[in-house]
C-alpha cells in the first residue's frame, strides 16, 4: 500500500506524553430477552489529535492522542481532511486488551493509502466527503489507545542571490495534514444471519454513534442484487459453490445473449466458488450509500492486502471486513467498502462492494484502473509474511469463475484505460496481466512482495480452474 516516494527525509523524533487514564461510563446492558435479530451494531468514535511534546503549536510535527481509556474499538485509523494531502511521517498506535491491564507494543499504521479510492473526477472521488487517511489496523477488542504521529522532516536546497551574492538555501520542513483524528471502530458482535442479515443486541460498552439497522428498502436491494443466481434464496448468508455443469449452465442463463458461439460450445469458465454474502457478514446496509453503479466488464482482476496485520482469526474475519467497510465509509467518505471481494487466511471468500457478485461493480481499489475489473483483497499484511497457501487458492478459484464470466483467460494481457494516477496518465491505454498486482497499475507496495510473488501461482490455478 505503501507509496513508493522519492525525497531526502529525516525523522523528527519527540517524546509523547501520557495523561492520566480518566474511566469511561458504564453502558447500559441489553435487557434480557432483547431479540437476537432486532439491530446490527457497531460505532466509530474519532478523537482529534494534539501537539504533543514540547512544540504545542497547532501543525506542529508531533502530534497524537495520550494514553486514555475508550469504548469497546476493535479497529484504528488516522484520518484527516484533505484528500490529496500526503502524511509524510510516522504513524504509530498502541492499545490495551479489553478488560485488562495488558498494552501491545506500538504497532505502524500503513501512511500512503490514497493508492485505494475512486478514480480521480467520478461522482464518488468528487462526493465533497472523502478524506485522506491511513490504512486501517485491527487489534482486537480493546478499550484503550495511545497515538503518535511524528513527521519526517524533508528538506531541499536552491540558489538564491542576495546583495552579497550567490548562497545556498537549504528549506526544511515538516508538514502534517490538518484536522487529523483518530478513528476508533467496533464492529458489534457477530451472530447467526436473519434472513436479510445477522443482527445482534449491542455490546456492553459500545462507543457513540451508534446506528440501527432494520429490514429496509437497501437490505432487500442488496440481496435482490443475486438473485438470478442457481441455489441461491432472497438474503441468503452464503452463495454455495457450484459444479461445472451447474456453473456452465449458470453462465449461458446470466450472459447467453452476449456468449459467441465459440463460447457456448466450450466455455473457458471456473466452478462458481462458495461465496459468503454482505448478510453473511453482516453488513449494515444503512451506512453505504444507495443504489448500485456498475462498469461495463471485467477484464481484469487487482490483487490487493488490506494492510490490517495478521492477528486475526478466521472466525474474526467477518468482524475485521465490518471494520473496513464502517472505516471506508463512516471515516474516508467512500459510498462503500472498496474491494469487490475480500479472503481470508482460511481461503473464505466474501461478497464486497454491494451489486451482485456476478455483475461488473464499480469499486474503489486501484486508483485510475477501476473500470472494467474488480478488486479482490486478502486480508492481512503481505510485505514480509507468505500468505496462507488457502487464501491464493482461493484467489485462484475465484478468478477463474468471474473472469471466466466475462471470456477473460487468467494467463493472457489485457489493455485498461487508465483513469490517471502515479504511474499512468489519465488516458493512456496500459498493458497489463488479466490477473495483476495493485502495484502493476500504481506505484505502490500492495498487494505486498510476499503476496504479490504468489501471483503466477493464482494465474496458472485460475487456468486451469476454466479448464485451459
Amino acid at each position: 500500500m505503501r507509496g513508493l516516494l522519492a525525497s531526502s527525509i529525516g525523522v523528527t523524533c519527540a517524546a509523547a506524553l501520557a495523561l492520566p487514564l480518566t474511566p469511561p461510563a458504564a453502558a447500559a446492558p441489553a435487557p434480557a430477552g432483547a431479540p437476537a435479530a432486532a439491530e446490527i451494531p457497531g460505532s466509530t468514535a474519532s478523537l482529534p489529535l494534539v501537539p504533543l511534546g514540547s512544540d504545542r503549536a497547532p501543525g506542529s510535527a508531533l502530534q497524537g492522542v495520550p494514553r486514555r481509556d475508550t469504548g469497546h474499538f476493535s479497529l484504528v485509523g488516522v484520518v484527516w481532511d484533505d484528500p490529496d494531502a500526503v502524511l509524510n511521517g510516522r504513524v504509530q498506535v498502541r492499545t490495551r486488551t479489553s478488560g485488562s491491564h495488558t498494552w501491545s507494543d506500538w504497532q505502524d499504521l500503513d501512511t500512503h493509502n490514497a493508492d485505494h479510492g475512486a478514480d480521480p473526477g467520478t461522482t464518488e472521488r468528487t462526493s465533497g466527503h472523502v478524506h485522506g487517511a491511513t490504512a486501517p489496523l485491527w487489534v482486537g477488542d480493546s478499550d484503550g489507545v495511545e497515538v503518535r504521529v511524528r513527521a519526517e522532516t524533508v528538506s531541499s536546497s536552491h540558489v538564491e542571490e542576495t546583495g552579497r551574492g550567490v548562497r545556498n538555501v537549504t528549506v526544511t520542513s515538516s508538514p502534517l495534514p490538518g484536522g487529523m483524528r483518530l478513528e476508533l471502530v467496533d464492529p458489534g458482535r457477530d451472530s447467526v444471519p436473519h434472513r436479510h442479515a445477522p443482527v445482534a443486541a449491542p455490546r456492553p460498552g459500545a462507543l457513540d454513534e451508534q446506528e440501527e439497522s432494520e429490514d429496509t428498502t437497501e437490505v432487500r436491494e442488496v440481496a435482490d442484487a443475486n438473485t438470478g443466481l442457481t441455489g441461491v434464496a432472497p438474503g441468503a448468508a452464503e452463495i454455495p459453490a457450484l459444479d461445472r455443469t451447474g456453473t456452465e449452465q449458470e453462465m449461458t442463463t446470466l450472459r447467453g445473449a452476449e456468449m459467441s458461439q465459440q463460447e457456448r460450445a466450450k466455455p473457458y469458465i471456473g466452478p462458481r466458488p462458495r461465496i459468503v454474502t454482505r448478510a453473511g457478514w453482516g453488513a449494515d446496509e444503512n451506512l453505504r450509500e444507495r443504489g448500485f453503479v456498475y462498469t461495463k466488464s471485467v477484464k481484469a482482476a487487482f490483487v490487493h492486502h488490506t494492510a490490517t496485520g495478521n492477528n486475526y482469526t478466521c472466525a474474526q474475519a467477518p468482524s475485521v471486513i465490518r471494520g473496513i467497510y464502517r472505516y471506508h465509509v463512516k471515516s474516508m467518505g467512500w459510498r462503500d467498502i472498496g474491494y469487490n471481494f475480500l479472503v481470508d487466511k482460511c481461503g473464505t471468500i466474501y461478497e464486497g462492494r454491494a451489486g451482485g457478485v456476478a455483475k461488473p461493480v464499480l469499486g474503489a481499489h486501484t486508483l485510475g484502473f477501476n473500470s472494467n475489473s474488480m478488486g479482490v483483497a486478502v486480508i492481512g499484511s503481505f510485505g514480509s509474511t507468505k500468505p496462507a497457501s488457502a487464501a491464493v487458492t482461493a484467489v485462484a478459484r475465484l478468478a477463474a469463475w468471474k473472469l471466466g464470466l466475462y471470456g477473460m483467460n487468467p494467463t493472457a494481457k489485457t489493455y485498461l484505460k487508465s483513469g490517471g494516477g502515479n504511474l499512468y496518465a489519465k488516458g493512456a491505454s496500459v498493458r497489463l496481466n488479466v490477473i495483476s498486482g495493485h502495484r502493476d497499475g500504481f506505484a505502490t507496495d500492495c498487494p505486498g512482495k510476499q503476496l504479490y510473488g504468489k501471483l503466477g501461482t493464482a494465474r496458472s490455478k485460475a487456468a486451469g480452474y476454466q479448464g485451459r
